[in-house]
């Protein structure tokens, strides 16, 4: 099943323009990496999912985009409900000042919830997808800034997780890291698509190779290969995509 389908689609900063044209479906419960040089427009193709680009004063957007078949920019007049289900993790780990517990049932207390055993109870579940639960039960009131950065970016990963979205984006979530704190985080990932729709930005290519189902590559707002992964970094279609997964530029 197609989660996200681009038809389409152009974005604009201003009178510049970033996306060309870009045409891709997103499958569910896969993970999918958008890989390419700095300034191709992967990021900002990621914003446009959850409409983060809106705020952008002078950007426009045309062509079509689709989340689970409506469309995200006419359908959705509450931009809120879509976000509840396309969740966002960042480059570098972004803890609000407050305890971990607090943090992850953040999300959840907007949404109305105030009975404390069910924060306890969904706080713990996502803890546990996100492989943190038993690296802090014990000091869940602690300031969330006492975490590793690691540790802080996959409580970032369940802070996302506890409002029960079935899509997560993450744009470059291991750039800060070290080898073994990426090594975790690409290990849940791998858990996650069990359950989630994943996609992934990175200028990692080892990584995407390892952890996605397929990999789109970008240049310079356009889509030049988009394939399942083992195919794309085997044996690339494109002399674009063979030059730039072979180290010859980027």
């Amino acid at each position: 099943m197609v989660k996200i389908k681009a038809s389409d689609l152009n974005f604009f900063y201003g009178n510049k323009q970033v996306l060309f044209n870009v045409n891709l479906d997103i499958y569910e419960k896969k993970i999918t990496a958008l890989i390419g040089p700095s300034g191709c427009g992967k990021s900002t193709l990621l914003r446009c999912i959850n409409r983060m680009n809106d705020i952008v004063d002078g950007s426009k957007i045309d062509g079509k985009l689709f989340y689970n078949g409506k469309e995200i920019y006419n359908d959705y007049p509450d931009v809120a409900e879509l976000r509840k289900k396309i969740g966002m993790v960042f480059q570098k780990p972004n803890p609000f000042p407050m305890s971990i517990f607090d943090n992850i049932a953040y999300g959840l207390k907007i949404q109305g919830i105030k009975d404390n055993k069910k924060l306890s109870e969904i706080v713990e579940e996502s803890l546990k997808k996100a492989d943190l639960w038993d690296e802090v039960k014990d000091r869940l009131h602690v300031s969330a800034f006492k975490l590793s950065g690691g540790q802080q970016q996959r409580m970032c990963i369940a802070r996302a997780l506890a409002i029960k979205p079935d899509l997560i984006l993450l744009d470059e979530p291991c750039s800060a890291l070290d080898p073994i704190a990426t090594a975790k985080i690409e290990s849940l990932l791998k858990k996650l698509k069990d359950e989630i729709t994943i996609i992934i930005v990175t200028h990692n290519m080892h990584q995407a190779k390892r952890v996605s189902d397929y990999t789109c590559y970008l240049l310079d707002g356009k889509i030049i290969e988009y394939s399942d992964s083992s195919k794309l970094f085997s044996n690339p279609r494109n002399i674009l995509t063979k030059r730039y997964i072979n180290g010859e530029f980027g």
